[in-house]
């Protein structure tokens, strides 16, 4: 009888590899193509040796680079372990990492990233700092610093993902994040560029109103996932980015849903202000954290959505970088750059 059984679990077994096999004959595997790249929520910088460096959300924190922004190529992952601060402290988080933000002050590079699960605002924003984008250098390792902000289920009518940074004409260090909820926040850094120096402050959102938590606990179609998750509702606005040109702050938001493929409709939209804490206005004085923000690329005949940007000079010129699903490749997440310039009213102009 023993025999028997042993018989047929090495029967079963066998079968079951060749299933296996079978199944992962037929799947699709991953192919990087250096022209147009696969990727999500990416940012970018120049680096010392004079390449684009990419890094974007992955495990690790995915990382690419190029010497001339059309053909692109793969690098290691910025982490090679997740940080156990966050593995710890955000339940269901194993080192798939979100938006990060990448900029080089006082001599050092420094990426925040997002460690969260969908649809949870159990969230948390971390630094890490780097010598180097060059990753052939001895120099090169990414020193992690622990969290920045962290958000909490059901206390915290915020969720700290998507973070960047921008520090205004003194010096001064701000970070914005944000994603559903009450929408994006900005809060003042210290000088250490890691320690909150005040509390978060809506600077945009889609209702036009404050959305409290009991509204949010209330209604049971937000819960996605059992009890203990809920999504903020209709409020469908998260990836904030900053940038300074002339007299004007620029905040850029996306509108509607990313992560859906060929359901996706992500678009950019943005507003101004003369102070970085806002108003943030569009071009009919509407405001950001009523509901305003000009529409600067969307969906169209060539992409189902176009969202998660960053925005950057080299040399002069202004670029818009951001992910795209695109139409003609099955609503993949692909890597969308156009040069940006400012109209004759400062407003901005993406190159067609």
């Amino acid at each position: 009888m023993k025999h028997l059984l042993t018989l047929i679990f090495a029967t079963f077994s066998l079968l079951a590899s060749a299933q296996d096999a079978e199944v992962a004959k037929r799947r699709p595997r991953f192919q990087f193509n250096a022209e147009n790249p696969d990727v999500h929520d990416p940012v970018m910088a120049r680096g010392e040796d004079g390449r684009y460096y990419i890094f974007s959300t992955g495990m690790g924190i995915g990382c690419m680079s190029s010497a001339d922004m059309k053909t692109w190529q793969m690098e290691r992952a910025a982490f090679t372990t997740p940080p156990q601060w966050a593995m710890d402290s955000i339940r269901g988080y194993r080192g798939h990492t979100w938006a990060p933000d990448i900029s080089y002050h006082n001599g050092k590079w420094l990426m925040y990233y997002s460690c969260s699960t969908f649809g949870k605002n159990r969230s948390a924003i971390g630094l890490a700092t780097n010598k180097t984008l060059d990753t052939t250098s001895p120099d090169y390792l990414w020193e992690d610093c622990g969290p920045v902000i962290v958000s909490h289920q059901h206390v915290d009518n915020y969720n700290c993902i998507d973070p960047n940074l921008i520090v205004d004409d003194k010096g001064t260090p701000w970070l914005t994040f944000g994603s559903f909820w009450d929408g994006i926040q900005l809060v003042k850094l210290k000088a250490d560029f890691k320690t909150p120096a005040s509390k978060p402050k809506t600077i945009s959102r889609r209702v036009g109103r404050k959305i409290t938590l009991a509204e949010i606990d209330n209604i049971e179609h937000y819960t996605i996932e059992g009890n203990d998750t809920i999504e903020a509702g209709d409020n469908a606005v998260e990836a904030p980015f900053i940038i300074k040109n002339g007299k004007y702050y620029y905040l850029f938001v996306s509108f509607d849903y990313c992560c859906r493929g060929e359901r996706s409709t992500y678009r950019t939209v943005v507003g101004r202000s003369k102070k970085i804490t806002g108003p943030y206005k569009d071009s009919k004085g509407q405001p950001m954290e009523k509901g305003g923000g000009d529409t600067l690329i969307g969906p169209n005949s060539e992409y189902f959505g176009v969202g998660h940007n960053a925005a950057y000079q080299f040399d002069g010129q202004w670029y818009f970088v951001s992910h795209a699903y695109s139409k003609a490749d099955n609503g993949k997440a692909k890597l969308f750059i156009r040069k940006m310039t400012f109209d004759d009213k400062g407003w901005i102009v993406l190159e067609e």
